[in-house]
């Protein structure tokens, strides 16, 4: 598949800042990556937002939508009463072959009720899983689920664990991705009842690349491919490491300003370092979540997502689409 070829359907009405920061960020990514976006939601706000922009209007169409997902919002009640809601209408463009796959930085339930009730499951998968990928000390890691479901059984885990090993292999590149599974020991028969009987169906799959439990510590050494956890687990650990990077980052420059002229010229000096540790740390690099197990692809944003976010989700999500992602899941499961 082309870039030209790829269209992507943008929740425009998503996130704190809705077309403001949506439409900007999505047209950059259409200018950048060559792919054409569908901005879906209030029209006449859309196309506000756009004639502040300069752009081919070739790569970007607009589609109505009455009605917003509310961050407070129910995800069943988005389902039944806001059949016009933004997320629902770009769901449907995706699910009849109108774009190729979905972005939205709006309510994350609605988002993947959206996914599984008008976009459906891929054969085989139980239930769909948020995937994130981090930075490590070697390559970036995948971690699965990351907050799509809370409440999981073994084989949901299992299922994880492939779904998230076809991502680092087709996004990432990694030949053989190890896959471990989050726990509070590196020992076999560590963890709850959970972790206890997902790693037993772990052992009986065979030859998929699980190599043993991995421990909070682990996760950002580079020594596994691909971690995986329940989605409570894995918003807590999503959330806490944004969290512990920002801070960090905001600690090192408060230092460096409190801190003697030899510690400030060398900061100047080191700066360019910062700048890219800074980024690796940056959501917005990233873009968005893709919920993996869909039978399209659609990324969930942070509700905070800036237009650097929503451009990289854009992009990202065309590379999905180009690597065929979808089929390597298909393939795993």
């Amino acid at each position: 598949m082309t870039n030209e070829s790829i269209v992507i359907a943008v929740d425009a009405m998503g996130g704190d800042q809705g077309p403001a920061v949506v439409v900007p960020g999505a047209v950059e990514a259409a200018t950048q990556a060559e792919v054409c976006v569908t901005l879906v939601g209030d029209e006449a706000k859309i196309i506000t937002e756009l004639r502040k922009l300069s752009f081919d209007q070739n790569l970007v169409k607009v589609v109505h939508a009455s009605e917003v997902a509310e961050m407070h919002d129910k995800p069943s009640e988005v389902l039944r009463r806001k059949k016009d809601a933004s997320i629902q209408v770009a769901s449907r463009l995706v699910r009849d072959g109108k774009a190729h796959g979905l972005v939205s930085a709006g309510n994350s339930g609605a988002t993947v009720a959206c996914g599984i009730f008008i976009l459906g499951r891929i054969p085989g998968v139980d239930r769909p899983a948020l995937a994130s990928v981090i930075p490590t000390e070697k390559e970036p890691c995948v971690v699965v689920d990351v907050g799509a479901n809370v409440d999981c059984r073994p084989h949901n885990l299992l299922q994880f664990g492939l779904m998230g090993s076809a991502l680092s292999k087709g996004i990432l590149g990694v030949e053989n991705p190890r896959i471990g599974l989050l726990s509070i020991g590196e020992e076999e028969g560590k963890g709850n009842s959970l972790v206890k009987e997902a790693y037993e169906l772990f052992k009986m799959a065979g030859n998929i690349g699980f190599i043993g439990n991995a421990e909070g510590r682990d996760l950002f050494t580079g020594d596994f491919d691909v971690v995986v956890c329940d989605g409570f687990v894995g918003n807590v650990v999503l959330k806490l490491s944004e969290g512990l990077g920002s801070s960090f980052a905001h600690l090192l420059k408060r230092e460096m300003l409190d801190s003697s002229l030899v510690a400030k010229v060398g900061s100047f000096l080191t700066r360019g370092a910062f700048k890219r540790f800074s980024r690796l740390l940056d959501y917005a690099e990233y873009g968005g979540a893709p919920l993996l197990g869909l039978s399209h692809i659609a990324l969930v944003c942070h509700g905070a997502s800036n237009a650097k976010a929503i451009t990289s989700a854009v992009k990202m999500a065309a590379t999905y689409i180009r690597n065929a992602t979808n089929q390597h899941i298909v393939a795993s499961i």
